[in-house]
Parts: structure tokens; C-alpha cells; sequence
């Protein structure tokens, strides 16, 4: 992270933005300046290169052509794994999520080839997944129990270097009990919500990582709000 200001980059939202994704990236934004922390914003169109200096890279949901063109592109480019291997931070949800992995499902079905940024492989299911999830996050992440919508027909498999993000309580996940991955500093959901605006637990282990050490906490009691709804709505509790 540079001295003075946490960049943040949303990776073509002309192509990666259902479901209010691009959210995310207000949310952090908010968090950090809550906490004094200066924040820069790049909204990264498909024509543009990726640049390898961001702290933060987010990747929203998308539909199959434009999922497999921003693949394309950014395995063209190169600019995303670069920064990877910088150590920078990366976040994506469902699409985005997917095509971090080895390979993923295109229109018809057929395997096409992602980035291999994060240790996973998905394909298409038999049946859609549509509807609230709440899961518990893996403990050495120190998150509370996350809550989400998910919209999607991908089944995704974890490769050894990949760990479960969460275990599903209700919904259906990556297809296996399980909800998300993560590498590193590299974690996908196929949560929507947006993901950071329902879990602000979650996008404050974004910036931890981002900034590496602990941050000075906040009274969440509104954003909490929202999660807390959320949860009692599907869960009961």
C-alpha cells in the first residue's frame, strides 16, 4: 500500500456490475475514510489496461459473454496478475469469482479458460441457485457470519492451494457445503448484496489486509442493521 491512500480499483464495470456490485467499492471507501484513511477510486473500463500499483482490486457478477470477454481481456492484459504477485488484495463475487479460477463454464456449458489467479475450477450445475445464503466464515479469517444473495448455475470446485471462505448454513454456495474461496489475499464469493454493504466485517478484512495491521474499530450500529435483518429473515435468529 502506498503511504497516504488506499487505491481501490473496480475492474470494468461496463462489463462485471449486477446486482449493485460496484456498491462494494462505496463501502470501502466509507470505511477507510471513517478511520482517516484516504482512499483513490479507479473505475478500470474494458479498454483500458490494468494497472499493477492498486491496493484493492474488485470484480463484480456478469452475464456469460461479457464474463468470458473480460477473461479474455484480462489474461490479455496481465496488469491484475501482476499486482497479485505484489501482494495486493482482491475481491470478486460471482462472475468475477469464477473466472479468477483455472477455467469456468461458458454459454453452452463448455470449459473456458480463467485467469488461475485463485486455486478453483467451476462449471455449470444441474440446477440454479437462487436466494438468500448465510454462511460461517472460516475462523482464522476473523468474520462473523456472512449473509448474501446468490444468483447463479456454477458449481465451483477448490484446488489444494484454496481454502473455503465459509460454511454454508443456508444456500447453496460453491455446490459442496462450502461458500467462497480464498488465497492469500485473493477471495471470491458468490455472494451478492452487495457483498461489503451487508458484511461490513468483510470489507474490513479487505482493508486490514490492504493496510497489514488491525484497524481502529467503528460503531456499526446502522450498518449492522441490515445484516442483522438479513440473518433473522433467513435463519430466525
Amino acid at each position: 500500500m502506498s503511504s497516504d491512500r488506499i487505491k481501490i480499483v473496480w475492474i470494468y464495470p461496463d462489463l462485471l456490475s449486477t446486482y449493485g456490485d460496484q456498491g462494494n467499492t462505496i463501502v470501502l471507501e466509507r470505511r477507510a475514510a471513517l478511520r482517516g484513511i484516504p482512499t483513490e477510486t479507479v473505475n478500470l473500463r474494458s479498454d483500458e489496461p490494468v494497472p499493477a500499483d492498486g491496493d484493492i482490486y474488485l470484480l463484480g457478477g456478469g452475464e456469460d459473454r461479457p464474463q468470458i470477454l473480460a477473461a479474455q481481456r484480462l489474461a490479455g492484459d496481465g496488469g491484475l496478475a501482476r499486482a497479485v504477485q505484489s501482494g495486493a488484495v482482491v475481491f470478486a463475487v460471482c462472475a468475477g469469482y469464477q473466472l479468477l479460477g483455472h477455467e469456468f463454464g461458458g454459454e453452452e456449458g463448455q470449459p473456458v479458460a480463467g485467469l488461475g489467479i485463485l486455486d478453483v475450477r467451476s462449471g455449470r450445475g444441474e440446477q440454479r441457485a437462487v436466494g438468500e445464503i448465510v454462511g460461517d466464515v472460516a475462523g482464522e479469517l476473523n468474520v462473523p457470519r456472512i449473509t448474501g444473495f446468490e444468483n447463479h448455475q456454477g458449481v465451483t470446485e477448490l484446488g489444494p492451494n484454496a481454502r473455503p471462505f465459509a460454511k454454508v448454513l443456508h444456500g447453496i454456495g460453491n455446490g459442496d457445503g462450502f461458500e467462497g474461496a480464498y488465497g492469500g489475499r485473493v477471495l471470491g464469493t458468490y455472494m451478492h448484496g452487495p457483498a461489503l454493504v451487508r458484511n461490513p466485517g468483510l470489507a474490513d478484512l479487505l482493508l486490514r489486509w490492504a493496510v497489514g495491521h488491525d484497524l481502529q474499530p467503528l460503531d456499526d450500529s446502522w450498518a449492522g442493521r441490515l445484516r442483522d435483518e438479513r440473518l433473522s429473515a433467513v435463519t430466525g435468529s
